[in-house]
């Protein structure tokens, strides 16, 4: 194997452990849930579902797997999952 490709896979190794360095400003994906598939999106407006649950809650169980999957490599604000704002909000009230 020629070395600068050597060289190229050891760093992709290197990035990969570092997935910091990665930020997803756009994302769309095909979630397959278990009634039914649905169309998940990030751009710069937030997240969106096809889900019923987002339609009501604004946040779902599916927009919380890409969050937990993806963690650091999402820009900040969408890192935040609306459950956990949720869960801060209630025990302000309590």
């Amino acid at each position: 194997m020629h070395s600068s490709v050597i060289g190229k896979i050891e760093k992709a190794n290197r990035y990969v452990q570092e997935p910091e360095r990665i930020t997803f400003e756009r994302l769309g994906i095909s979630f397959r849930g278990d009634n039914s598939s649905y169309n998940v999106s990030l751009d710069a407006a937030g997240w969106q579902c096809t889900c019923h649950s987002f339609e009501s809650l604004h946040g779902c169980a599916h927009i919380l797997t890409i969050q937990k999957l993806l963690g650091v490599m999402l820009p900040e604000t969408a890192q935040v999952s609306l459950f956990a704002a949720q869960a801060a909000a209630a025990e302000l009230h309590a």
